[in-house]
């Protein structure tokens, strides 16, 4: 007989007492998962979008996504043989830490891995990317896409670096400005005009890491 994880007590006494009862409340979701699902994934994304997330969530209605909160994540699944809840899942728990999340699901292998490979969405880059190719706006009366710049932006674009002027109540370059060059690593200023000026360098995608079926855990990576 295989011995029964259903019965393992897990000490919270290290915690905190402060939101004590939302991580028991955590551990006691994710194993009524557990026992739920066929599938459980471990993914991850870099610079995490509530919206994007939020979307995948609502293409995923059957399933449960959980992200935080590694420690007590990990606490729950177990992390050694001695205390995993269910056979083998402890190998899922050791995976817990950096920006990663656990998906619970009963929808295919396949199913699963053609969803997110082709789920891509652009957005902003942050500080501290790398940009993806050159911007450059143009000497003249400044515009962001077809439109002028409003002319109640020129404090801020000039506070952010850009050389810009007011003529006649237009904004306006008296030279080309470079923003950004191929290979830049972003600063704050930076990642700000690239988003005023509407230029999305980055692209939100979910990797898939590993998943645990039937007490094997299967590394993608």
């Amino acid at each position: 007989m295989p011995k029964s994880k259903r019965s393992t007590v897990v000490a919270l006494t290290q915690t905190e007492k402060k939101g004590r009862e939302g991580k028991e409340k955590l551990i006691e979701d994710i194993r009524e998962c557990a026992d739920k699902y066929d599938y459980l994934w471990i993914f991850s994304v870099k610079d995490m979008r509530n919206t994007f997330l939020k979307e995948v969530r609502n293409d995923f209605k059957t399933s449960r996504f959980f992200y935080g909160k590694n420690r007590v994540m990990a606490k729950a699944l177990g992390t050694t043989p001695e205390e995993e809840y269910k056979d083998g899942i402890s190998k899922i728990a050791q995976q817990l830490h950096s920006e990663v999340g656990l998906l619970f699901t009963n929808r295919t292998v396949e199913d699963v891995k053609e969803y997110f490979s082709n789920y891509t969405q652009p957005d902003y880059a942050r500080s501290g990317c790398i940009a993806n190719e050159t911007v450059v706006i143009p000497e003249g009366p400044v515009k962001r896409g077809v439109d002028p710049m409003p002319h109640n932006m020129e404090p801020l674009l000039r506070s952010l670096g850009m050389p810009t002027m007011l003529k006649n109540g237009i904004v306006t370059l008296p030279v080309d400005y470079t923003i950004c060059k191929e290979g830049d690593i972003l600063s704050t200023n930076q990642a700000h005009l690239l988003k005023l000026f509407y230029y999305q360098l980055a692209e939100f995608r979910v990797e898939l890491l590993c998943y645990y079926h039937n007490g094997e855990t299967t590394h993608l990576k």
